[in-house]
């Protein structure tokens, strides 16, 4: 009797900024994800100071707030796209924090995300709201990175839900260090099953050599480069970004 090889299709995550240009266009843009391949959306709340993320992530941020983005924005567009695509806020813990968790869980259960990616938030600080959220039935990504110790991801990854976000390099996203990274993946998935997944760096052309030992790749400011490209307008950004995402999808599994 031959044995049937379980095929494993690798994820993706792709990352936007909610609201740039504008709510319908994110709303547009996710869907055509949606289509193209895309398994989960990672939609950034816009703020003034997003340490984590690079200068094309940050353009994009301030842009958005210059235009006026109100939280409100965001969960209205929430609601409109968690039907379609899985769906995580991605955003920093000051608006988390002065606007009130309880209200975030409010409005990410009225919307139907899958839960919270916060980079500034640390483990430690993390596992005093994590009970919270996770009651909600929402989850808290975890994040590990190089520098954590064997000891140090065991501990980090113990009870990670939807998926592990590993960062690939010490520092901001879309810049394209590297890492031996042999190690801490080796340490996640002895330590989690949960798919361990690879952000920071990640774009069109090395996504397949980054998504090889991994379950999924995270992607980012690869996407919002073409937001930001004033010289197409909003169907060719559209129509541009699907692309990348489609060319990913199929290379990561390929």
């Amino acid at each position: 009797m031959i044995k049937k090889r379980l095929i494993v299709v690798k994820k993706l995550v792709a990352y936007i900024t909610s609201s740039y240009p504008d709510s319908n266009f994110t709303i547009d843009l996710a869907h055509k994800l949606s289509e193209a391949g895309a398994d989960y959306l990672e939609l950034g709340i816009p703020f003034s100071d997003p340490v984590a993320d690079g200068p094309i992530i940050e353009k994009a941020n301030l842009k958005a707030l210059n235009s006026g983005f109100k939280l409100e924005q965001l969960f209205q567009i929430s609601k409109e796209i968690a039907p379609v695509i899985n769906t995580l806020w991605m955003g920093y813990f000051n608006p988390f924090y002065h606007k009130g968790l309880d209200k975030f869980i409010n409005e990410a259960q009225n919307s139907g995300i899958k839960g919270f990616i916060i980079p500034d938030l640390p483990y430690e600080e993390a596992l005093t709201y994590k009970p919270q959220i996770q009651k909600a039935g929402l989850s808290l990504i975890d994040f590990v990175a190089p520098t954590d110790s064997k000891e140090r991801v065991e501990k980090i990854v113990q009870d990670a839900k939807e998926f592990i976000y590993m960062v690939a390099y010490a520092g901001i996203t879309g810049s394209n260090k590297e890492e031996n990274l042999n190690t801490l993946i080796k340490n996640a998935k002895e330590a989690s099953t949960t798919p361990l997944f690879i952000g920071f760096g990640v774009n069109e052309q090395n996504a397949k050599e980054k998504a090889s030992e991994v379950d999924g790749v995270i992607v980012g400011s690869a996407f919002v480069k073409v937001l930001l490209d004033d010289s197409l307008n909003y169907a060719q950004k559209i129509d541009k970004i699907a692309k990348i995402a489609k060319n990913i999808k199929e290379s990561i599994n390929s």
